[in-house]
This record gives structure tokens, sequence and C-alpha cells, in this order.
């Protein structure tokens, strides 16, 4: 395993035990990823649930069938919700994959879930400071993916 701050490889410093110690914590840690992938799915699913429920009483109601613009975007809110959990399902299977956390799919994820607010936000309802602060989010998070997407197009460049 290398260091990649330091530069030293450690392989070279472990002994039999220690490496099966680490490979026995690693199949653990694999284990738990595998456990939550299962309840992330639980947790889509109930999430489907309840974009149904949110859109069977939003159009059951009087009037019926007619849905305000309030009742819309609950139900985008809703959506979105259920869009997160997928990309934080597809994190976990990244990781289960490749043994690493791919930044541009966590990026992602966040980006994601700040939009959701950014959706839902009743603008009349909140300070200006909170608006500020969310936009100076969804700015630090779109650069930080076209850096991390610019970085990931220029490594195997240089590889050849």
């Amino acid at each position: 395993m290398e260091d990649n701050l330091h530069g030293i490889n450690h392989d070279n410093y472990l002994s039999k035990n220690d490496e099966r110690y680490i490979a026995g914590l690693q199949r653990i840690i694999r284990a738990a990823v595998r456990v939550l992938a299962f309840l992330m799915v639980v947790v889509i699913w109930f999430g489907v649930a309840d974009v149904v429920y949110v859109l069977y009483m939003r159009i059951s109601s009087h009037p019926l069938f007619l849905i305000e613009i309030s009742d819309i975007l609950a139900t985008f809110g809703a959506f979105m919700a259920v869009l997160i959990a997928m990309e934080i399902f597809i994190n976990i299977v990244s990781y289960l994959r490749n043994d690493a956390i791919q930044i541009e799919i966590v990026i992602a994820t966040a980006y994601m879930a700040i939009l959701r607010k950014v959706i839902v936000l009743d603008y009349k309802e909140i300070a200006s400071e909170y608006v500020y602060a969310t936009a100076a989010v969804v700015i630090a998070l779109s650069i930080g993916y076209w850096l991390s997407v610019v970085q990931k197009r220029k490594v195997p460049s240089r590889q050849e």
C-alpha cells in the first residue's frame, strides 16, 4: 500500500500477521458496505412509496385533480430526495467495485442535494444570507466538479 503523501511503500514493513489482520478488517468493511447498499435500496423504495403517497394526497385533495405550484414543488422535493438516495447508492456501488470513492460522484450527489434545496426554497420566507450561502455552495460544487472532470481528462493524456 503506497502512501502518496510521503512516497513511502509500507508493504515492506508489514508482517504476515499484520497483512492477514488488515485483510480481515477489509473484509469486514466490505460486508458493512454491502449492508449499506441493501439498506439504501430499502430507503429508495420507501422514497418511491412516499412520492406516490405525496402525489396521491395532492391529487385527491379538494379541488380534485388540481395541483398548485406549492404541491408541484413538494412533489419535486420528494422526487429529488429519491434521486439523491439513488446517487448515494451509486457511491456505495462504486466503492464496492473500485475500493475507492470517486470524487465526481460524491460532488454530483452533493450538487443534487443542494439543487433540491434550491428548488424547494420558499424565497418569501428565507433570509437573504441563506440564499447567498446556498448560491456560494452551488458555485463551489460546480467549480469542484469542473476541476475534477478537467483533472480526470488530463491524467490519461500524461500516461500516453
